[in-house]
């Protein structure tokens, strides 16, 4: 199982919004290194999902529930289905993130206008270790 991150911003479609409607088409992405990311995505991952703007933050898990497929809206773009999975015990602040130091290659750290992307490894090991996911 892979893990992924997707960001949001909550104004226009929050984690409340995808706990209350179950399941949602993830769709919206045209920067090509999101767009691959999205490509990249299998039955059962995980997401972590997002807040942008001023929350910054990591709030909850998604999970892959169907496979990637071209955006029949958007030829540039392609769109995945996922289903709500739990909230985090407390938000992870882009700021905490930073601040560790531990993941400055990350595209969250180094690319901030970056929407999709894989999340390293070590990241969800550090996440574990704290009981926040």
């Amino acid at each position: 199982m892979a893990f992924y991150l997707a960001k949001t911003e909550p104004a226009e479609y929050s984690i409340l919004d995808l706990e209350r409607e179950k399941r949602t088409t993830w769709d919206g992405v045209r920067n090509p290194q999101a767009v691959k990311a999205i490509r990249a995505m299998q039955l059962g991952d995980e997401v972590l999902i997002y807040h942008s703007g001023k929350e910054e933050a990591i709030v909850g898990v998604a999970k892959v529930l169907s496979e990637p497929r071209p955006d029949p809206n958007d030829t540039k773009s392609w769109v995945v289905e996922l289903g709500f999975v739990r909230h985090l015990t407390r938000p992870i602040p882009l700021r905490e993130i930073k601040e560790s130091h531990l993941f400055d290659d990350w595209s969250l750290v180094r690319q901030s206008r970056l929407s999709t992307m894989p999340v390293p490894e070590e990241f969800i090991a550090w996440l574990q270790q704290g009981q926040t996911l």
